[in-house]
């Protein structure tokens, strides 16, 4: 019961990607705890125990808030709205890319000339 997986198979791959983000950062907090622990010189015993055991709570824990009715749902909408997104083909972005680049470079240059053009009039003026 408290182990069912909330509509199995629905919202799968954002569902699996938030609990191993979820455990990748989990895990890096209970390897600092375990550095600092062990740098306290506690005993091998607690140092290693104390963030296993947090691990495995806080792992049961994001397992419990994946699998709740009202973030689960989220997770599939949010899934299925990114199935319906339009994306961009390769020459579409190369394109774009090349089209930025060149107004870039463009009011860069445009730039450049009216900040001479100004320096110039006001070495002028001040002369």
């Amino acid at each position: 019961m408290i182990f069912d997986i909330y509509k199995r198979g629905q919202g799968k791959y954002t569902r699996l990607c938030t609990a191993f983000g979820s455990a990748i950062v989990v895990g890096l907090g209970c390897f600092q705890l375990y550095v600092q622990l062990e740098a306290a010189e506690l005993g091998l015993w607690v140092a290693t125990m104390v963030p296993a055991g947090l691990f495995v709570a806080l792992s049961f824990l994001t397992f419990w808030i994946v699998n709740k009715p009202s973030v689960a749902d989220f997770m599939i909408a949010a899934e299925n709205e990114v199935k319906k997104v339009n994306w961009s083909t390769r020459k579409e972005i190369a394109v774009s890319t090349l089209v930025v680049i060149v107004v870039v470079i463009f009011t860069a240059v445009l730039i450049g000339i009216t900040d001479l053009g100004f320096q110039m009039f006001f070495m002028w003026l001040l002369s």
